[in-house]
């Protein structure tokens, strides 16, 4: 009886969230503050019911559950323990069954779908399909989350990211075009600068796009960045402190984040003054840092999130398994690994850190609701390993941007590990010249020790790792635009990093 009374009460809530969904100006009372409880309540029941719905409706996840001998989740009292339930992920669940046998009913439905992929930055692309619903739902969550960072003033939005099949270009578009005036040009840096010239000064532009794109974009010097009214979202990879203090050296009003995967869903959780703020108190108070972070390395980027929507749980590893509590979707997904690392922390929780270590509230911008924190920390096999310490490729791009020569010449880089006959590694970084910049005049010698140094006081791992190997162990090479590992890179789509 108590399964059956959670099923329909979650059933309930949905239709009830589903009607606060039509008006627009009904949204803003999801994020009200002061109902975190009734919201995890409500994102455990509504996984439940994605649960029993999934099991008895998609053969694929049927076969998944049969495979597993996996039946039901226990109950703590009246609350589901969804942590029971078996995770999925690409590997044991997406590659192995096929995508009409992952859809309701077991078959992609005839109308009203469209099919994006993946980047394919990782191997080879993935195919994923999103019902009407679903599309409608999430371009209502991303015009409210568009309105509350920017306000209602109409806004001229130039979407930078891949345009084709890829998951973030194409639903950019759709969800974007009926509250703004919007133009999709692709990663195209000409033709950016082209629209923002013939149009002027006189409009309120947000480009959406790739970081490394984005870093690009204002490096020329053919608009004058100041003189607009430029911010930018960006996706796809983390950011670190250092490039945004860049890009608003530059002129750029706003950077923020909105973290997705287009294995889920493309908004899963964003960044806004409040969480930017705690982000670069982070980085200039040591022992806040130390008090918050579950991960050596970098400083995660931090979004907050509306449990009603996903229900985000962690592995034994500390990877984010991720639950969409939103219904009539078109291929459920029910505890999905997606292989990032990631923890979550109430607003109460920080605050109390706050207290033990005695800082005071002022020094942050405060938060409009009081949804939890995610902090993300890229992708868990997203690092190179280097006498036992892990070294992220977001550990690299802080390092570089507090090495002014490299903020100025240095477009991308990447990271690997190689390995002699006698079992020594080396950590190996390539860096590239940016197009137009050369090395000619640069001692790497130099460059290899201020990066080696900022990467010591960023990862404690390498610091340890780096007493032990010394500095003959790092490799620092540079390399002209385009040339060598970065020929022929494909701007469209995600950077690689590792190699």
């Amino acid at each position: 009886m108590k399964r059956i009374l959670v099923y329909y009460y979650a059933r309930l809530g949905g239709v009830y969230r589903e009607l606060f969904l039509t008006f627009p100006w009904a949204i803003k009372f999801l994020y009200v503050p002061g109902f975190n409880k009734l919201r995890n309540f409500n994102s455990r029941a509504r996984a439940y019911y994605q649960f029993r719905s999934a099991k008895r409706n998609v053969p694929a996840y049927k076969a998944f559950l049969e495979e597993r001998s996996f039946t039901e989740p226990r109950f703590n009292g009246w609350t589901p323990l969804i942590e029971d339930i078996p995770w999925m992920d690409k590997e044991n669940y997406i590659k192995k069954f096929d995508m009409d046998s992952r859809c309701m009913d077991g078959q992609i439905p005839e109308r009203n779908i469209i099919f994006d992929e993946s980047s394919g930055s990782s191997g080879t692309a993935t195919n994923w399909v999103r019902g009407k619903t679903e599309r409608k739902r999430n371009a209502k969550i991303i015009r409210f989350g568009f309105e509350t960072l920017f306000g209602k003033e109409p806004a001229f939005i130039l979407n930078a990211f891949a345009l084709g099949p890829w998951a973030t270009g194409v639903n950019v578009t759709m969800s974007c075009v009926p509250f703004s005036r919007l133009k999709s040009l692709g990663p195209e840096k000409t033709k950016i600068e082209n629209t923002l010239l013939q149009f002027g000064t006189n409009y309120k532009y947000v480009v959406m796009g790739y970081p490394p794109f984005l870093k690009q974009l204002v490096e020329g010097d053919s608009v004058p960045w100041q003189d607009y009214d430029i911010s930018f979202i960006f996706g796809g990879e983390s950011m670190s402190e250092g490039m945004r203090d860049f890009l608003y050296s530059r002129g750029i009003k706003k950077v923020y984040s909105s973290l997705g995967a287009s294995d889920l869903e493309l908004n899963i959780g964003s960044e806004n003054d409040f969480t930017i703020s705690v982000r670069r108190l982070m980085r200039t108070n040591d022992k806040l840092r130390a008090r918050l972070m579950r991960h050596e390395g970098a400083l995660p980027m931090i979004f907050q999130y509306n449990p009603s929507d996903f229900l985000v749980q962690n592995s034994e590893e500390g990877e984010l398994i991720i639950t969409v509590c939103r219904f009539h979707y078109v291929a459920p997904k029910v505890r999905y690994n997606i292989h990032d690392r990631g923890h979550q922390v109430t607003i109460k929780e920080l605050y109390e850190i706050f207290e033990e270590l005695g800082i005071d509230k002022s020094e942050i911008t405060l938060p409009r609701t009081d949804l939890p924190l995610l902090f993300h920390y890229g992708r868990a096999d997203m690092t190179v390993a280097f006498f036992g310490a892990n070294i992220s490729p977001v550990d690299v791009q802080e390092s570089m941007f507090e090495v002014p020569i490299l903020v100025e010449r240095c477009n991308t880089f990447q990271l690997s590990t190689s390995e002699d006959a006698t079992g020594d590694k080396t950590l190996e970084i390539r860096l590239e010249a940016k197009e137009g910049s050369s090395w000619n005049d640069v001692d790497a010698q130099e460059i290899k020790m201020e990066l080696i140094e900022r990467l010591t006081r960023i990862n404690q791992d390498f610091r340890a790792a780096y007493a032990m190997s010394g500095a003959q162990k790092v490799s620092v090479e540079l390399f002209a635009n385009n040339e060598g590992d970065f020929a022929n890179n494909d701007i469209r789509i995600k950077a690689r990093y590792l190699n």
